[in-house]
């Protein structure tokens, strides 16, 4: 069996100020993107159970609003579940599973006219059906979208005008969630929480509930140049980390090929130039106006996106430009307007007239495929614990997701959560018992954040070799000398950051072959029979105090007696 074992220490607890407030619910939800807001609104509809839903921000802060293609479904005339299954399995590069792709082709297309009918407001066609487009890898127009480009943000709209009304549901904002509570047994029993200006509920606490569902998006800000807001820093898929959760293919980061270049200020939250627009007849010239794109894929434009991603950076090589050109200046100033509005303000915020002028992109780090990984009912390797969404690999996206399936995994799998936990919590009960954590607490001083953004986009991004990977990891190893004892959001975050780009530069090491999103130039090559399964993350105790090698995070964990925690990664079929 191949793996590997990190040279990076990561804590097993956040430290934390003392508690000073706890609470009580039947389940726990974390995040309010759609998976997270989905999941509360069924799990309300369907049932008494008490819900706390909490978000890091405001409730419509996650990454869903920012969605600007659409959510796929096989909705129209022609088009199959099964049609929509063999575009997704293309793209995944040969490690979707199956079963949970026919979940999401199969009950997709129900969920989405459910969503219609909660109040998501669907552009339509003439005849008043909904409207469909297309984007790359897709085979058939089955894109859904709202308000031309602002699918997400109608969607979160609409969820989040359902929930508040929902009974059952409390709606904590300003929290960002620590670490899960635990029982004797191992099963996840709760949360602690760091929640800001919430009169008696301020500071940091502890809620016990029956189930935690993780839905708190990707993390996109472990790179220097993102699409995800600042909100994306991997907290959900850290703290399953931290409680011994199996992560799955974390090395699969999409890069979304087409973000506005912005210069010298592209660093931090980019403008996303929606793969839509290549749908509707857009196209990639370099600085010679050359459509570069031609015999690279079939549906050259619309090639999924590692395809097109990698076309970008190869092109950018070859000529030393800093970016590519996007065209769509035959679209016209009335189509920009109608049919990409948010786009086309944007763009004009930048100074940028797409009716007349190219614009600039290059690829920026834009969703995760990996994640805590799940079975088909949401649930984790921890009993108790469930993930939905970004924060979770399903197997829906295998090694490279398709277009505007993400919308559509945290619908499906927010659905069947809710379904599952309606089944099983039938009646109310006390929340379980914790016990206390015995492990030691460590957090990383916030300062480390911009230079790990830059060694993981330098070294673990687009373009990955033996040789930078393993600078990445002695970049990291290096920063985890910078331990705080002050801790706070700002630190917790970048501790959270560290512990996901650990786990991802371990398993990029470790994966030598070239598959979907992961691209090595070390070993370009597919290799079926070598690396087709997948790559499995745990946190595990090791009993010698020097286990993880010279390039341990935090120093105070040497000398404590307890085992020490370290990454472990398998691959497995």
């Amino acid at each position: 069996m191949r793996s590997a074992t990190s040279s990076v220490g990561v804590p097993r607890r956040l430290a934390s100020a003392e508690q000073g407030w706890t609470a009580e619910t039947d389940v726990v939800i974390v995040g309010s993107g759609i998976a997270g807001l989905t999941t509360a609104l069924q799990i309300a509809r369907h049932s008494s159970l008490r819900i706390m839903l909490v978000t890091k921000d405001v409730l419509s802060a996650g990454s869903t609003r920012w969605a600007q293609g659409g959510i796929a479904a096989a909705l129209g005339t022609g088009d199959t579940p099964e049609q929509h299954l063999t575009d997704t399995l293309v793209a995944g590069a040969g490690i979707c599973d199956e079963d949970a792709v026919r979940v999401l082709v199969r009950e997709g297309p129900a969920a989405v006219r459910d969503l219609a009918a909660l109040g998501a407001r669907f552009d339509l066609a003439q005849d008043g059906a909904i409207s469909l487009t297309r984007e790359g890898g897709h085979h058939r127009d089955r894109i859904v979208h709202a308000g031309g480009d602002a699918t997400g943000a109608e969607i979160e709209r609409a969820l989040v005008a359902r929930v508040l009304g929902a009974s059952g549901v409390e709606a904590i904002e300003h929290a960002l969630v620590l670490d899960l509570l635990k029982t004797s047994d191992g099963s996840v029993a709760g949360v602690t929480l760091h929640v800001m200006g919430e009169g008696q509920r301020d500071g940091v606490g502890s809620v016990r509930a029956r189930a935690v569902v993780l839905a708190t998006g990707g993390f996109g800000q472990v790179y220097a140049s993102t699409t995800n807001p600042s909100v994306a820093t991997g907290d959900g898929v850290a703290a399953a980390i931290r409680a011994g959760a199996v992560v799955r293919d974390l090395e699969f980061v999409q890069f979304h090929p087409t973000v506005a270049w912005l210069g010298a200020r592209s660093r931090g939250q980019q403008p996303l130039v929606s793969e839509a627009v290549r749908g509707e007849g857009a196209f990639l010239v370099d600085d010679a106006g050359v459509r570069f794109m031609q015999g690279q894929h079939e549906l050259a434009d619309l090639a999924p996106r590692d395809v097109v991603a990698k076309a970008i950076l190869r092109r950018m090589h070859e000529t030393g430009a800093d970016h590519m050109w996007l065209d769509a200046r035959h679209f016209g100033t009335e189509k920009w307007r109608v049919r990409f509005p948010t786009i086309y303000a944007t763009l004009g915020s930048l100074g940028i007239d797409p009716a007349q002028d190219l614009i600039p992109v290059v690829p920026a780090a834009h969703y995760a495929s990996g994640g805590v990984h799940t079975d088909l009912l949401g649930r984790s390797t921890v009993p108790g614990l469930y993930a939905c969404g970004e924060t979770a690999c399903t197997g829906v996206h295998g090694a490279n997701r398709l277009a505007s399936n993400s919308l559509l995994e945290g619908l499906v799998f927010g659905r069947r959560i809710a379904a599952t936990l309606v089944e099983t919590l039938v009646e109310p009960a006390p929340a379980p018992e914790t016990v206390a954590a015995g492990a030691p607490a460590a957090v990383l001083a916030a300062e480390v954040r911009p230079a790990l953004q830059q060694i993981m986009s330098e070294h673990a991004g687009v373009l990955r070799d033996a040789k930078g990977l393993d600078a990445a990891a002695r970049g990291l190893a290096e920063l985890g000398a910078h331990s705080c004892d002050e801790p706070g959001t700002e630190h917790w975050e970048a501790t959270n950051l560290f512990t996901v780009a650990t786990a991802l530069v371990e398993a990029a090491q470790l994966r030598e072959e070239t598959r979907g999103s992961h691209w090595r130039e070390d070993f370009a090559e597919r290799d079926d029979e070598h690396w087709r399964g997948h790559l499995d993350t745990t946190l595990v105790d090791r009993t010698e105090a020097t286990a993880t090698g010279g390039g341990n995070i935090f120093p105070e964990m040497l000398a404590d007696p307890q085992p020490t925690p370290t990454l472990t990664t398998e691959f497995t079929r």
